[in-house]
């Protein structure tokens, strides 16, 4: 199992030490304010061990996609307050990421001190994984961390290209996702139910390829069910499509078919006769969809189907909501899931992104045993792809 021939804080000597710390803080923020600090609370259990063994902490972070340089509405000043809310004790916020203000206040810091560096996308050169850029970034420590789990799907130069310079480890968020999700894909506890939702099926070829070889149950909802149900020879109307997957919704599902895999599609539809929240809508069979209408959600038998694939599971996967949950017209089905999984006793693990927003929304947040906090890099993981995030950092 991935789960960790990488070397974690606790097999590093760092105290005293400068220690490079990437975390996610990619919080959501409405007018500076921030409206959601799950990620910042993530990091909290890395930083308090570097602390308390003495080190000197230096964090960084990205936040949102800032265009152009130094756009302070993209600013981690706001981060740094709550932090320092959340560690009780100050956090430095310098200036900028590798100009004079960060390295005056790193070489400032003293033992078990926490600064926080300016946001690391003002340097276009951070996700272009400049080996300069991360040199200077490098330069600022001894040791480097990575616990943004986040991002670990990408090469930039704060969570893959500064492991070139200093000795490289993963903190507890990222040895906790890797543990449990690769135990899941290695040894589940069956059967092992996997659930895919969201817009497109193209997302999720490599997840839906690499399952197959593992679940017992693959359940589909979401927008992507319609390229399935055509593929299925089924009148979808106005229901999103990707024309080029329907061979290969064709083949995955033989495929589940050859490997004794059950693979469930809706049966029935919530549809619309538009995009929008409050449209005309009407319950129909999954064959049969009006040629005006689109689908927007599974309907209530499908629910029941779904429901009961789940109820006697051992292991859950879930990744991607069954309808645009956001629309509470269209909630329903993702709720009916969400409920499933809550009440089914397995092993459950949300693969961030949008159905780990359901779940907080809808209050099921601590009925799961893990939510994990990348979306991206869940999917890839569970695609079994590499995160250069991680195989940057030291082999034990």
């Amino acid at each position: 199992m991935t789960s960790m021939n990488k070397k974690t804080v606790e097999d590093i000597d760092v105290s005293g030490k400068r220690v490079l710390v990437r975390c996610d803080f990619n919080v959501p923020l409405k007018d500076g304010v921030i409206t959601d600090d799950k990620r910042i609370k993530e990091s909290l259990k890395t930083l308090k061990y570097l602390l308390d063994k003495g080190a000197r902490v230096i964090a960084c972070s990205h936040l949102g996609r800032p265009k152009d340089g130094f756009d302070m509405t993209f600013s981690l000043a706001p981060v740094a307050k709550r932090l320092s809310e959340l560690l009780g004790q100050e956090v430095v916020m310098a200036k900028d990421v590798i100009g004079e203000d960060a390295k005056a206040k790193a070489a400032a810091l003293k033992d078990s001190q926490l600064m926080l560096l300016e946001n690391v996308r003002f340097h276009k050169e951070e996700k272009k994984n400049d080996p300069a850029f991360a040199k200077e970034l490098a330069s600022l420590a001894e040791v480097y961390v990575n616990d943004a789990f986040g991002t670990a799907h990408r090469a930039h130069a704060s969570t893959a290209g500064v492991a070139d310079y200093l000795p490289a480890v993963c903190g507890y968020l990222i040895q906790k996702e890797i543990a449990i999700m690769g135990g899941a894909l290695s040894d589940p506890k069956r059967p092992f139910v996997a659930i895919l939702g969201g817009a497109k099926v193209s997302d999720k070829i490599g997840v839906i390829t690499n399952l197959l070889e593992k679940v017992d149950t693959l359940i589909i909802g979401g927008g992507m069910a319609y390229t399935f149900n055509k593929a299925k020879g089924y009148e979808i109307g106005t229901s999103l499509c990707e024309e080029d997957k329907v061979e290969l919704a064709k083949e995955l599902m033989i495929k589940a078919e050859e490997k004794g895999v059950k693979f469930l599609l809706p049966v029935d539809n919530k549809v619309g006769d538009a995009f929008d929240p409050n449209c005309n809508f009407k319950i129909v069979s999954s064959d049969s969809v009006p040629a005006d209408y689109m689908g927007l959600d599974i309907g209530p038998e499908t629910e029941k189907i779904f429901a009961d694939a789940i109820k006697g599971s051992g292991t859950v996967i879930w990744n991607g909501p069954m309808g645009v949950s956001e629309w509470e017209n269209f909630a329903s089905g993702t709720r009916a899931v969400a409920t499933a999984v809550a009440d089914s006793g397995a092993i459950s693990i949300i693969g961030g992104g949008d159905s780990a927003a359901a779940v907080e929304k809808l209050g099921f947040a601590d009925k799961m045993t893990h939510i994990s906090t990348g979306g991206g890099a869940s999917l890839e993981f569970l695609e079994g792809l590499v995160l250069p995030g991680i195989a940057a950092l030291n082999d034990k």
